[in-house]
């Protein structure tokens, strides 16, 4: 932990990807704005964070193990776990002949998949070299097992950014259709 730069360079991409709608703050928004709720919205953070630290982690892991992976055929995976829950929800009798909203695993998975796709762990590989391969003249300054502890805190970082600003907007997203819910109501009644 030689500098402070690689630890705000994972949480600055953690933000960004918070920024971006599809890392889930629509559909936490979605959850909020439904229900009248906003507690609603932040409950469905949880899942989207739990995709998307499988996916960084997985990425993390193997990119410290020197492990190679076919990013496609874990794409491939996470979709047909996404296809397999859209299925088992429309046969379900709670669903009807209408979808229901996803639920927790549904977010959770298709957050994993839209993590995977976008390279989210790729994204951290340039960050976590310093950090877990650095070395002095002597030798190596840390071991594998602290290059896995830093890659764990790494994800935390990066996730807990990723979701105060998805949190934020989701928060934010409900506030802003809860005051437009109002005043096109009020317009309404004085019709």
């Amino acid at each position: 932990m030689t500098s402070l730069w690689p630890w705000l360079a994972i949480a600055g991409v953690g933000a960004l990807h918070g920024l971006n709608p599809t890392s889930g703050w629509m559909f936490a928004a979605a959850w909020g704005v439904k229900s009248g709720d906003r507690r609603q919205a932040l409950r469905a953070l949880l899942p989207l964070a739990a995709g998307h630290v499988a996916s960084v982690g997985l990425v993390a892991a193997t990119v410290l193990l020197g492990l190679a992976m076919d990013r496609w055929l874990v794409q491939m995976l996470a979709g047909g776990l996404l296809l397999v829950a859209v299925v088992l929800c429309l046969a379900g009798r709670r669903c009807g002949w209408r979808p229901a909203p996803a639920g927790h695993l549904g977010l959770a998975l298709w957050s994993f998949m839209m993590s995977t796709a976008h390279g989210s762990g790729l994204m951290l590989a340039p960050a976590l070299a310093p950090l877990c391969f650095s070395s002095t003249a002597a030798g190596p300054a840390i071991t594998v097992s602290d290059s896995l502890a830093m890659a764990v805190a790494a994800v935390g970082v990066h996730t807990a950014a990723m979701v105060a600003v998805a949190g934020v907007i989701a928060i934010a997203a409900c506030r802003g259709f809860s005051l437009t819910s109002g005043l096109l109501g009020g317009r309404r009644a004085r019709q």
